[in-house]
């Protein structure tokens, strides 16, 4: 199945400067685990619950700490024409819940984990 089947299309995103604390509620108020995070109109990483936690380890919810300083830089990504299951052994491979989904290199959505193990339809082969 194709990753176009399975992503949340749109994106929801942030800036570079912004405040960890605004990210958080941005990804409260739209029940995502992960941002795309720009610098200006280009993305240049992803901001996820497991940066934010780190974030908060680190400065212990410093008022100042930007998302810049947390994200991960340069993330996998995947198109919307890849394999799911080849997306879903990507992101063990890499340790990862959420991979960018972009075309034409533009961010258009997010696949999480949550997302690729909702999926029913799983090649016979990947059973066994």
């Amino acid at each position: 199945m194709r990753i176009s089947n399975v992503a949340h299309r749109g994106v929801v995103g942030v800036q570079t400067c912004e405040p960890m604390v605004d990210a958080v509620r941005v990804m409260l108020s739209e029940d995502v685990g992960a941002l795309v995070v720009y610098e200006g109109e280009a993305m240049v990483g992803i901001i996820t619950e497991r940066d934010v936690v780190r974030a908060f380890a680190e400065t212990a919810g410093r008022a100042d700490a930007t998302v810049g300083e947390y994200m991960t830089s340069e993330p996998a990504v995947v198109t919307p024409s890849d394999d799911s299951l080849e997306a879903a052994i990507r992101m063990i491979e890499l340790g990862v819940r959420h991979l960018p989904v972009v075309e034409f290199g533009e961010p258009v959505g997010m696949v999480s984990a949550r997302d690729l193990l909702a999926l029913e339809a799983w090649p016979a082969a990947s059973r066994a």
